[in-house]
Formats: structure tokens, sequence, C-alpha cells
């Protein structure tokens, strides 16, 4: 290009920026960058590295507070991430059988309508079914926790199975 003083190079593509060609800086270019305290990673950073490390924690907890979450505190996180899972997979259940049932009517107001009503009724009954379930594996879980007095593996496996045991309970087999 004439005149504009933007002349453009085999070497000095956008290679360049990302180390594969053009030229780089070099430690006489830098030589007049102040890197007082600092190590010579990057000239472009005003301040001392040594201050980006974090040897403390990063929250402040009450004294005597455990620094996990325990079983009462997940217990929410579970019932509302096993809601949300059940709507989810209740909702793509329902769009199949929906899609399944009225594969025979013409795309039509009355077919989406009978589609909608069977994505949210499989929706709500699956997000009930597994929100029911995740209630009584944290109300068990908490309860055997706070009788034991213990945090491990054995509540989880005994919660597990008292819920399945009521939940199978009112079936037939």
């Amino acid at each position: 290009m004439e005149g504009g003083g933007n002349t453009t190079t085999k070497g000095s593509s956008l290679g360049g920026l990302f180390g594969a060609g053009g030229a780089g800086y070099s430690h006489a270019d830098l030589a007049g960058v102040p890197l007082t305290g600092m190590s010579p990673l990057s000239p472009y950073l005003n301040l001392d590295p040594k201050y980006l490390v974090q040897d403390t924690d990063e929250f402040i907890l009450p004294t005597g507070a455990n620094k996990t979450r325990g079983r009462f505190e997940l217990a929410f996180f579970t019932i509302g991430g096993c809601c949300m899972t059940g709507a989810a997979f209740g909702a793509l259940n329902g769009l199949r059988l929906g899609l399944k049932e009225t594969q025979n009517m013409a795309w039509s107001k009355p077919r989406n309508v009978q589609i909608l009503n069977m994505v949210t009724r499989q929706g709500a009954l699956w997000a009930n079914t597994l929100g029911s379930l995740a209630l009584l594996y944290s109300a068990f879980g908490v309860i055997i926790e706070k009788t034991r007095g213990a945090e491990d593996d054995l509540n989880t496996i005994a919660a597990g199975t008292l819920t399945g045991m009521l939940y199978k309970s009112t079936g037939t087999v």
C-alpha cells in the first residue's frame, strides 16, 4: 500500500501475535522497563507477583465452624437439583410421548396444546417424584447423622436404603 506507511510483509502476519513468527521483544528492547522487585515474566504488569499468591482462606468462618458443608446444608442443593432434573427429564419424556401420541394429527393448535399438556404433566410428575425421593433421602441422612453423631459413608448407605424401602413399600410386587 502506498502512502499510508502501513506495509505488510510476509513475516508480520497475525501469527506473530501468537508466537508463530515475526520479531519478538529482546531483553535489550526491554532494558528501559523498570522491573523493581518483579520477575521479568511480563514487562506490562506493574505489580509484584508475590502479592498475587493467596495464602489465607477466602471466607471468614465463625469460630469452631467446619470448612465443609454438612448434610443439612447439602440437602437443599440435593432437593432442588433433583426437582430441576426431574422437570427437565419429564419435559423431554412428555415431548416424546406427545409427539408419539399425536403423530397422526396435522400440525395445528389442538396438536400443539396436547403436546404442551403432555410436556407439563410429565415434567411436574417427574419433578414431584424425584423431589420427594430427594427429600426422603436428605431427611433420613440428617436424622441418621444427628443420631449417630458421625459423618461417614454408612449414613449415606443407610439413608439410601431407607429411602428405597419406604418408596417401594407402597408399590405392589
